[in-house]
């Protein structure tokens, strides 16, 4: 049985951020998931390099667009090697192969009657590469608020208003198509406000596929990009996709456009179109543009692959939006992985070492029925859990199982059985040990999907000889130990981090890739500009101010911020909104002193404008600490 997914074909304008990673290792653990299930799963990732937006990163950077878009590609595959992302196929829109596809979806969907010339004049966003017809000169993109470019020229539209209904039809007959039910609602709402036709090619930029047709056309970024899924695999008999893994800022591109340019061309249409969440920092989107973009290099490095998968998949519900923080990341990883999992692998092994010789013992009792019928109820519901990317809810129930045996452990006390002579003591030893092991390896083979190294780790350790990646979890059984199994070499799974070091370690990494991805981009880098020293013309375009707090409240749903209105000396104060509410309290805020930088483009935060940012030292551990002064300054009094 074969089962082809995919991840989204990844633009090139950057290094992977973690917003990618999350993604990929999703993608990733559904390839491994469906290959424990018996599956011949293929899972095809890539890089999007055409468009307006590559062409001028390019110019920026001293770059041909091919040269750049090569060099992007290169970090890609790179990052996810070094996350163990196990991908199938690796598609460039630069690879001629993709072209032609691309060239011979368009004939196709000409030949029907879908295709004709015309013209476009209207708005344009470069960052999105999205046409926004509805707005008006210099109005902002209505998704990521950049102001859009007038665009006048010659283009070839595609009939998208001609399968309104038959998207429709789709919608109502297969409601799996779209997942989850929240974006599914959000798609039909869309539709049913009325489709109109698309312009798939482009004549004002040079920087893509040549469309077979007279003229200098190439094609929209987003006709070439959805096509790679299918180029990926044309030759290789896997056509449909049975899922489209994706962010929900692209559901739009994914569940209207793409099963329309393949019901023009008369293709079949991918089963399903998975649109998660967003990754948010401090309660807002991480995006390049407002400078929290946060990369999984770093993670890598100091908390480790899994560490990093846990974290992504426990503390976020798949579909959902989820927060993100180094110092939740590193408590996540000692609660329930250096004192959770990794202290139960150790212990267990330990005890087996040097209590049984190193050999798991095999009582003459059989194994305790109640860690074995908790072991098959938890078998059953992670099975169902991971079927349907329930991977929070998955990893509950696994850890409800590690839980009850460290309980177990704890009861029975081994290391106290191990001290007595008579023989109830040594069987009830063996038991204890030998039903320990046993919870660990049916843990093992769970987890493996989610922690693939950590749980090889573990695998080897309890002497397990076949390959963990080819246990099946639809046969997964609770088994007692196999005669004379021997443990293998034991080694920490888990070291337990510091956390104050490890996010400072984080930090510091952080800004090495941005350097390094600065330099990529033919940008200077802050650290560099730190170096040149700043001139006092530039600091003096700094307007920070004296500010009093007037009022302070927690914003709903967002335990980091707070809103406050401030007083700096206008006929009306501020709206402010700062992420301090988990070190400052609106009662502490109130008639306090702040400085403030006043001449900051104002943005939203879950919905209210923030007018200016208030002043903070960052801990290492990422806490705030608000500036202030000694002596009393006037309100409104400017800073030099």
């Amino acid at each position: 049985m074969k089962y082809y997914l995919t991840t989204p074909i990844y633009y090139v304008n950057g290094l992977p951020h973690i917003g990618h990673a999350y993604s990929t290792s999703a993608a990733d653990a559904i390839r491994r998931i469906k290959r424990m299930q018996g599956y011949d799963a293929v899972l095809t990732t890539g890089t999007d390099e055409h468009g307006q937006k590559v062409e001028r990163a390019a110019t920026a950077g001293g770059k041909t667009p091919e040269e750049f878009a090569a060099s992007i590609a290169v970090e890609f595959r790179k990052q996810w090697d070094q996350l163990g992302i196990q991908y199938d196929r690796f598609i460039r829109t630069a690879d001629p192969k993709h072209h032609q596809t691309v060239q011979w979806l368009f004939q196709r969907c000409r030949d029907n009657g879908y295709v004709y010339p015309g013209a476009y004049s209207g708005q344009y966003c470069a960052n999105c590469e999205l046409y926004v017809s509805e707005a008006g000169p210099q109005d902002p993109c209505p998704d990521c608020r950049r102001p859009t470019e007038t665009v006048t020229e010659e283009n070839y539209f595609f009939k998208l208003s001609a399968f309104q209904e038959r998207l429709l039809e789709l919608y109502e007959r297969d409601p799996r198509f779209i997942q989850p039910d929240s974006r599914r609602n959000e798609v039909i709402s869309f539709v049913k406000q009325g489709l109109h036709d698309l312009s798939i090619t482009r004549t004002t930029i040079r920087w893509g596929i040549p469309v077979p047709v007279e003229g200098r056309h190439v094609f929209y970024v987003w006709f070439d990009a959805l096509i790679a899924y299918m180029s990926a695999v044309k030759e290789d008999d896997l056509w449909p996709a049975d899922l489209h893994l994706i962010g929900k800022e692209i559901v739009r591109f994914h569940a209207v456009y793409w099963p329309a340019f393949l019901m023009g061309a008369q293709l079949p249409l991918p089963r399903r179109v998975y649109a998660h969440g967003w990754l948010l920092f401090e309660q807002d989107k991480m995006s390049k543009s407002r400078g929290n973009i946060i990369h999984p290099e770093p993670i890598r490095q100091v908390v480790g692959i899994d560490g990093l998968r846990y974290f992504l998949f426990r503390d976020i519900v798949f579909g959902q939006d989820g927060s993100f923080s180094y110092d939740a990341l590193v408590g996540r990883y000692n609660s329930d992985l250096a004192n959770g999992l990794g202290n139960l692998a150790s212990r267990t092994l330990t005890m087996i070492a040097r209590y049984c010789q190193g050999v798991v013992p095999q009582p003459a009792d059989g194994l305790d029925p109640g860690i074995r019928d908790l072991a098959r109820l938890v078998i059953a519901q992670t099975n169902t859990c991971l079927e349907n990317f329930e991977f929070a809810r998955a990893l509950d129930s696994v850890w409800s199982l590690q839980a009850a045996v460290d309980k177990y452990l704890v009861e029975n006390k081994p290391w106290e059985l191990a001290e007595q002579s008579v023989p109830e003591s040594r069987a009830r030893l063996d038991r204890t040990l030998s039903t320990a092991a046993e919870a660990l390896r049916i843990v093992s083979v769970l987890l493996y999907p989610i922690l693939p190294g950590s749980t090889e780790k573990i695998w080897r350790q309890l002497g397990q000889t076949q390959p963990l990646a080819d246990q099946r979890l639809d046969q997964l059984e609770w088994t007692p130990p196999a005669a004379g199994q021997r443990i293998g070499k034991i080694e920490a799974v888990f070291p337990r981090l510091d956390k104050g070091e490890a996010i400072q370690k984080m930090r510091e990494l952080e800004e090495r890739v941005i350097q390094q991805q600065d330099a990529l981009l033919g940008k200077t880098s802050e650290a560099s500009a730190v170096e040149t020293k700043l001139s006092i013309e530039d600091f003096a375009k700094v307007d920070m101010r004296v500010g009093l707090v007037k009022s302070a409240a927690r914003v709903k749903k967002a335990d980091k911020l707070l809103h406050m209105m401030v007083d700096i000396g206008e006929p009306v104060p501020r709206s402010i909104v700062a992420g301090i509410a988990q070190n400052y309290s609106p009662e502490q805020m109130v008639g306090r002193k702040v400085i403030i930088v006043a001449n900051l483009q104002p943005r939203t935060l879950r919905g209210i404008e923030s007018n200016g940012m208030i002043v903070a030292a960052s801990l290492p551990d990422g806490a705030p600490v608000l500036a202030g002064f000694l002596e009393e300054a006037p309100v409104g009094a400017r800073l030099k």
